[in-house]
């Protein structure tokens, strides 16, 4: 082959493998490795088996485009059990023996704030999929979440009742780190909206009956009742009240915000209202909203790969992941590179809200994460 015609030839096959090298030379070097803490077995499994779930979906579905900047990504995760030692232990291999560049999770408060001091020694980001507040106030350097602060979900349920001209108010939380921190929010903020609290009982983790503190509920001035926990407490509590025949208004917490609550708690669902993540509203929401593309998408992937709901939980996990990848596709991989682009992230569409970080902010998202829902017919209804 002579002419024009060869050196062309030649040249588009010169610049197809140099393509071809470029490619090979970037997915042969060593992938991006991101730690995983997730409640995988245990308790708190209904929050850590979807998460650990999406972050492998989604880690693959990135290596599936290309990776980030040609690397692979790799999930290197490990079940805490929703045990704190666990998850310290967990924590510490994955860090010195691991070597991973960030870490996702973990998923309960109480695990969180167990591996706070030590990622923060180390200099490794971390972005919990925990709620409770103190886990970002005050702002830690190395420590970001996603999970909507409990904070935030009280004004939602505060606003709510001030609505419906709801006044007194029966507490009943849970007795671990995310009830205690519900707890000391629904206290903390209800004179600012004019409620006045009438009971105010706990409940442990492993408690199978919560009659005793309902019976005194349902004989007191409440005019309203709020749950505070996480399966399947809340579901027993709805299943006692509904078997004592309370009246009362019940209000749970973001911590029941899956469809595993309304199976748990059967008929006596019906008519409880909470806080949520709009993932379980998803294909309810306007074409206008920010995250309905994430969302509807994130739903779909979820029931392909797993034959099940993507939920609330979930998605703390898919904006883990995905903060994640745009901190290190804008700054590169270093713990220091992603923590730096972690905080300057704005308006990101996720599936827990728009989350906009900044040095004094590192939970990043306001009450408008939130939207109010109902159990109809053992299904979710979005309230106006």
């Amino acid at each position: 082959m002579t002419g024009k015609t060869g050196k062309s030839v030649k040249t588009a096959m010169l610049a197809l493998g140099l393509l071809l090298l470029t490619a090979a030379g970037a997915w042969s070097a060593p992938p991006i490795k991101i730690g995983g803490l997730f409640s995988i077995t245990g308790p708190a499994s209904f929050l850590g088996e979807p998460e650990r779930n999406t972050a492998q979906m989604v880690v693959n579905e990135i290596n599936a485009a290309g990776g980030i900047k040609g690397r692979k990504l790799q999930l290197i995760a490990y079940d805490t059990q929703g045990d704190a030692t666990r998850a310290v232990q967990a924590a510490t291999r994955l860090i010195k023996e691991d070597r991973v560049v960030a870490i996702v999770g973990p998923s309960t408060t109480g695990d969180t704030m167990a591996v706070i001091p030590l990622v923060q020694r180390a200099e490794i980001p971390l972005v919990s999929c925990a709620a409770g507040i103190r886990i970002t106030e005050p702002v830690k350097p190395w420590v970001f979440k996603t999970a909507q602060n409990d904070y935030l979900a009280v004004q939602r349920i505060y606003e709510h009742l001030t609505r419906k001209r709801i006044k007194r108010i029966a507490l009943l939380t849970v007795s671990d780190s995310f009830g205690s921190s519900g707890r000391e929010q629904l206290k903390s903020q209800a004179k600012r909206y004019g409620m006045e609290i009438v009971s105010d009982d706990t409940y442990g983790p492993k408690d199978t009956d919560m009659t005793p503190q309902l019976t005194k509920i349902r004989g007191g001035k409440a005019q309203a009742l709020i749950c505070w926990g996480t399966n399947p407490g809340p579901a027993l509590i709805a299943r006692n009240a509904k078997q004592l025949g309370v009246k009362l208004p019940l209000y749970m917490s973001h911590g029941v915000s899956s469809k595993k609550f309304i199976d748990l708690a059967g008929g006596a669902a019906e008519g409880i209202i909470l806080p949520s993540g709009r993932v379980l509203v998803a294909d309810l929401l306007p074409k206008s909203d920010k995250q309905k593309k994430a969302l509807l998408s994130f739903v779909r992937d979820y029931q392909k790969h797993f034959r099940a709901e993507g939920d609330h939980f979930g998605g703390h996990a898919w904006d883990a992941v995905m903060l994640l990848k745009g901190a290190i596709e804008r700054g590169g991989d270093s713990p220091a590179a992603i923590r730096n682009q972690l905080e300057k992230t704005r308006n990101f569409a996720g599936i827990g809200g728009i989350f906009s970080y900044s040095p004094t902010d590192h939970s990043g998202l306001t009450k408008d994460a939130f939207v109010m829902l109902e159990v109809r017919g053992k299904d979710w209804a979005l309230l106006k």
